[in-house]
């Protein structure tokens, strides 16, 4: 019953999508008349119209992905919504700058100007194009730092500033779209729908991306208790509180984590549960991989905490049965894993594989054992190349002779959770028992 309302939330938030693109779209029709088709110059400006409002919902769309509404996210899981939002963004920022340049061109043509003659006429004396030029700046910014190649030499900090100019960018360029747009003058009711949209995403970003995590930090008391050293480069941070299984978190999900201290209370970083959540507390692990996590073991005890979330679907919810469950596990995406063992039956027979380059990058290895003692979990640890320890069915065979009637899981790198997405389906297990979340740059 959980999978198919899943669905059903999925399929009707689509629909509502296509639907406002549908009525966006049917605002700009209904608004033309036969001056809009008067030359080639003409055609050109009307052309440019569309794909200005059509960037424009889809940028509004790609914030409200990462709005973090748990109907949206518990349905679609927070890594699909991340992959949709850049898919968005892009298509967003290519029709805005076709939008830039074919306004430019038809009203340079119909007033016999160059092109860059006339768009700095444009933005001189037209109202509010100033600022929707730096917004176009700001768009053009995250998009550019959105490219893999570009991305992974940054640090994320770096990156999650950024992509924070992106709620400034959109926003600059409302004024300039309600006071020129042909669409929206002298059209009332175009007019406040368009309002209404950007009103709706604005609400569900200040609601659901600071209002709900304030009010939940001060109501459950959430405080920063102890910190555990597991390796040289990994800790264990336990925020302590009250009444904490309200919260509805479970093994496999992940927060949105802000520390209240002076210098971390703007950061926001996605760490998720090493361990599955009590009514009193919550622990996730973290790995030593930017300046924030470096220090993150300096962060004052007491200090207070403000989360997001939970987010995900990355739970034993998505099993198929529990006879037997494997689960696979690279480097520190082997924390997610230990926290849903926590939550596993007692009955259900468990594998776990965990990949790891050396000893040392084995995260909570003292603990997996005494757990693996204490259930009668096989515990099989794969320390070395991936030559050495090639994920496939007939590897993952030799440890897990029962895998082709698993509910597999796996977190890790991407490549380690594509190899076990082949593994599987070599071994004939279905798609639906095959369960992943990836780690990615978590979109702000």
């Amino acid at each position: 019953m959980k999978a198919q309302r899943k669905r059903l939330i999925g399929d009707q938030a689509f629909l509502l999508t296509g639907l406002g693109l549908g009525f966006t779209l049917t605002v700009q029709i209904t608004t033309l008349t036969s001056g809009d088709f008067a030359d080639p110059y003409a055609v050109i400006t009307t052309i440019s119209r569309f794909f200005a409002l059509t960037g424009s919902y889809l940028a509004i769309i790609g914030l409200l992905l990462i709005a973090r509404i748990p109907w949206i996210e518990n349905a679609l899981g927070h890594d699909r919504l991340v992959v949709w939002h850049r898919k968005a963004m892009p298509y967003a920022l290519y029709m805005i700058t076709l939008h830039v340049l074919l306004v430019g061109l038809g009203y340079a043509g119909a007033e016999g100007k160059i092109v860059a003659q006339e768009l700095w006429i444009m933005t001189t004396t037209y109202p509010w194009m100033l600022p929707a030029l730096a917004g176009f700046l700001l768009l053009i910014a995250a998009g550019v730092t959105s490219y893999k190649n570009v991305r992974t030499k940054m640090k994320y900090e770096t990156w999650w500033v950024i992509h924070l100019y992106t709620y400034i960018g959109v926003a600059l360029s409302f004024m300039h779209q309600i006071l020129t747009g042909g669409m929206f003058i002298g059209h009332p009711l175009n007019r406040a729908y368009w309002i209404g949209l950007y009103l709706s995403v604005v609400v569900a970003i200040v609601t659901w991306r600071i209002v709900i995590p304030l009010n939940r930090s001060f109501r459950h008391d959430l405080k920063l208790s102890r910190i555990e050293i597991e390796a040289a480069d990994v800790v264990s941070l336990y925020v302590s509180g009250k009444n904490i299984k309200q919260l509805g978190a479970q093994g496999g999900q992940f927060f949105n984590w802000r520390f209240l201290t002076k210098d971390r209370w703007h950061e926001s970083h996605p760490f998720s549960l090493s361990a599955a959540p009590t009514n009193e507390e919550l622990r996730f692990t973290v790995k030593h991989l930017g300046d924030a996590t470096k220090t993150i073991s300096s962060i004052p005890i007491g200090s207070r905490v403000v989360i997001e979330g939970p987010y995900g679907i990355f739970t034993r919810d998505m099993a198929y049965q529990f006879k037997h469950v494997t689960l696979v596990g690279g480097g520190v995406g082997i924390t997610p894993l230990r926290a849903i063992i926590d939550e596993i039956p007692d009955s259900t027979s468990i594998s776990v594989l965990y990949r790891a380059r050396s000893a040392a990058d084995l995260v909570l290895k003292d603990e997996l054992d005494q757990l693996a003692k204490e259930r009668n979990i096989q515990l099989h640890y794969l320390v070395g190349s991936r030559t050495e320890h090639p994920i496939n069915e007939v590897n993952i065979k030799r440890y897990v002779p029962r895998f082709a009637d698993s509910d597999v899981y796996v977190c890790g790198p991407e490549s380690l959770i594509q190899d076990v997405i082949s593994a599987a389906k070599s071994a004939g297990i279905p798609k639906n028992r095959v369960h992943h979340e990836a780690f990615l740059y978590h979109a702000q």
